[in-house]
């Protein structure tokens, strides 16, 4: 599997772009699976089962994705991360592929010592912070001629007060959180551990 490591926020629709491309290369038999971990500048976007009323704020500009999903937010300080899976060539197995993406964001997590739980009726990873459930991790997928493209997100030390324009993946009864937000003060060694955590789980 190729990782791609950017340093530097990437546009949003270049990175869309540079996914379906591989996607196609994928497809083709040119090249094999992609992992790429960055983050992007502020950018909503919403997935092919949103719905209008989860955009509070008119105003703001939200980009329509393949993905699926609802409304969400990406922003400096929030580690993307997309991948490129052939499952013609593992299992052709969707539900399998969501519960490993959830055991790797888990393992993430676990590796700053932050218990996390997948929820059956709400797509994400989610932890206990004061009393009640929030979201630290949003999933969206796409899967295409049985390759699955697109990712995950997590929390990390991004403005969590710019979720109020929205109704983040259309789940209004529960916040959103980050690690910065439940007492990691520490996280600069976080690319390694998502690349590693993913590879264990996706060798």
């Amino acid at each position: 599997m190729e990782v791609k490591n950017s340093v530097k926020p990437v546009d949003y629709a270049d990175s869309m772009k540079i996914l379906e491309k591989r996607v196609d290369d994928v497809i083709s038999g040119k090249k094999g699976e992609f992992l790429w971990v960055l983050e992007h500048k502020t950018v909503y976007t919403a997935g092919t089962s949103y719905n209008s009323k989860d955009i509070i704020n008119k105003k703001i500009k939200v980009i329509k994705t393949r993905r699926g999903g609802k409304v969400t937010l990406h922003s400096k300080g929030q580690k993307v991360v997309y991948f490129v899976i052939n499952l013609n060539k593992r299992k052709r197995d969707i539900r399998k592929l969501i519960s490993n993406i959830e055991l790797c964001i888990i393992n993430i997590l676990k590796a700053y010592h932050i218990e996390s739980h997948a929820d059956k009726k709400r797509i994400g990873i989610w932890v206990e912070d004061k009393n009640s459930t929030k979201k630290i991790a949003a999933i969206g997928l796409r899967i295409r001629r049985w390759v699955a493209y697109h990712g995950f997100s997590i929390n990390v030390s991004n403005d969590l007060t710019m979720y109020k324009d929205i109704i983040p993946c259309g789940i209004s009864d529960r916040g959103v959180t980050s690690l910065k937000k439940i007492g990691v003060r520490r996280f600069d060694k976080i690319n390694d551990i998502i690349i590693n955590k993913f590879l264990d789980i996706f060798h």
